[in-house]
């Protein structure tokens, strides 16, 4: 049992926790939460670290055979490498405030473009310079609910591996492709290549969302929460749209306006 803030793999887990140079390097992430490690691919998991009392509660479900649940958790940690850390150290490590007592180290996930654009009819979301760690991690988990193909983001956006981000993605980051590019225009050029039509949220646009056709491949470019997209990738955007507002706004979350879109060519495929 790991029992000292100075032990290795502790200080390994923290620096993990704060430094995304660090996870590209070594090609792993950080993941919390009991929800996390039951829904982490095993392939991808390299370690487990799980606290003391947690693990002692496990461990009692598992030999006692308990709810069902626990004794899955119970099974799943045996399954894998892990390492059991004292409470207070446990804490030390962790990036939440009330931590759940347990994160796995897991490998990075790696797809190919090329196979994306294979898909019937694909669906992208397409990122400029989104920053927010907590609107990445919710267009993620609104990416799957819609059924998008693909994640795109230019290498200016927050890392998709930032612990906050990982954290409010609930799980889809295990499930839904995701790609940075070095340059979007260049990316957004292969796209169009395939077929694949791109939408621009823009004040510029003459028609709402909701009156444009989504059934064919398409791809929707969300901007930085700020400025919005750049003029360079909005230049690209084969068509512009409009979310219609009241009042005096401009425009929207971009994870609001993220799953609007998103949403609305999820309903007209169905």
């Amino acid at each position: 049992m790991i029992t000292s803030t100075s032990n290795a793999q502790v200080k390994q887990l923290i620096q993990l926790q704060k430094k995304g140079k660090l996870r590209d390097r070594q090609g792993v992430f950080v993941a919390e939460g009991l929800k996390m490690f039951r829904e982490a691919p095993m392939e991808q998991i390299v370690k487990v670290y799980v606290s003391q009392s947690l693990y002692k509660r496990l461990e009692d479900v598992g030999r006692t055979g308990g709810s069902q649940e626990g004794g899955t958790d119970w099974e799943g940690l045996n399954r894998v490498s892990h390492e059991v850390v004292e409470d207070s150290v446990f804490r030390v490590v962790c990036d939440t405030q009330t931590p759940q007592g347990i994160l796995c180290i897991l490998r990075q996930s790696q797809y190919d473009l090329e196979k994306l654009l294979q898909t019937p009819a694909p669906l992208f979301l397409v990122l400029e310079n989104l920053q927010d760690p907590g609107n990445l991690g919710t267009i993620l988990r609104t990416a799957e609910g819609a059924g998008v193909t693909g994640v795109l983001l230019s290498r200016d956006s927050v890392d998709i591996y930032n612990p906050k981000v990982v954290r409010s993605t609930m799980g889809s980051i295990f499930r839904v492709p995701f790609l940075y590019a070095e340059d979007l225009r260049e990316t957004l050029g292969i796209l169009k290549s395939c077929g694949i039509q791109s939408f621009a949220a823009h004040l510029e646009g003459t028609k709402n969302y909701d009156q444009e056709e989504y059934r064919k491949g398409a791809a929707f470019l969300i901007g930085n929460e700020s400025n919005g997209l750049s003029e360079a990738l909005a230049a690209q955007a084969d068509t512009y749209i409009r979310i219609p507002m009241e009042g005096q706004l401009e425009s929207l979350n971009a994870a609001v306006a993220a799953a609007i879109l998103v949403y609305e060519a999820y309903r007209q495929r169905r």
